[in-house]
């Protein structure tokens, strides 16, 4: 889906490592007849993207990705992240700095187009943030106080103030001793895995210490933030689909493409 409101070009990187402890070969998992990165490449492809690219640790997922036309290209092995991954792809594609660079994950095969390019015009049009990303409103009470749904703060421009495992904001009324037993209003968010970048962002980070924050929740942009760095937030209306981490979720995803 074309956004002519976006007017700037960028580029795609779904970053694709071969190992996983919970789903072996994960980016070629069969999903209704594609490799499961081909599956979020072919989404991303419908995007405003003037480009997508799979930035594989193994000859095996490039040659699965040129097999169905997807532009794929070998990285490093040792990188020790995903930002680590897409700094390299940067380079390998001669991008310049003002590139932007949206940040796929190749588990995510039900991701929307026009999330990719919502992600992309928020850090389009917020010359002062090095990043962006996307969340969405939090419904569920078992979502907000649940460690692996992570959550985000913002200020009144939409720019993250802070991401969390814990249920943030905390609603000093809202629990009954020490549980929470009611959802702020209004209501929090949910961080959504998706980022956008600029190119010459994208080398400077791995070059950036890590933060204590950043080892404390487990959660790689709080380097950014705890660097000085803004990331603006697209809020969206749509909860994404599910990702894939397990094979109950590689069998859920295959259902709802299957009906």
């Amino acid at each position: 889906m074309r956004d002519e409101s976006l007017n700037a070009g960028f580029t795609v990187l779904i970053p694709a490592r071969m190992a996983s402890s919970r789903l072996p070969q994960k980016p070629l998992a069969d999903i209704a007849g594609l490799p499961m990165v081909v599956r979020v490449a072919k989404r991303a492809q419908q995007s405003n993207a003037s480009q997508v690219v799979v930035a594989a640790d193994d000859e095996r997922i490039v040659q699965a990705c040129k097999v169905h036309g997807v532009q794929a290209l070998l990285t490093r092995q040792d990188h020790v992240s995903g930002s680590d991954r897409l700094a390299e792809a940067c380079q390998l594609l001669g991008l310049p700095d003002s590139t932007l660079v949206i940040n796929v994950q190749g588990d995510e095969p039900l991701i929307d187009p026009e999330l990719i390019n919502q992600v992309a015009r928020v850090l389009q049009q917020r010359p002062e943030a090095s990043m962006s990303t996307a969340a969405h409103a939090i419904a569920s009470l078992t979502d907000f106080t649940n460690p692996n749904v992570v959550k985000v703060v913002v200020d009144a421009r939409q720019m993250a103030l802070y991401f969390s495992r814990a249920p943030i904001p905390w609603w000093r009324d809202g629990q009954t001793g020490d549980q929470v037993t009611r959802l702020p209003s209004p209501a929090p968010l949910r961080h959504v895995g998706i980022y956008g970048y600029r190119a010459g962002f994208l080398a400077l980070y791995p070059q950036l210490p890590a933060a204590p924050i950043e080892a404390l929740e487990s959660l790689e942009q709080l380097r950014a933030l705890w660097h000085g760095h803004s990331i603006a937030v697209h809020v969206t209306d749509h909860p994404p689909g599910p990702g894939v981490d397990t094979h109950e979720d590689l069998e859920r995803v295959r259902t709802l493409l299957s009906t």
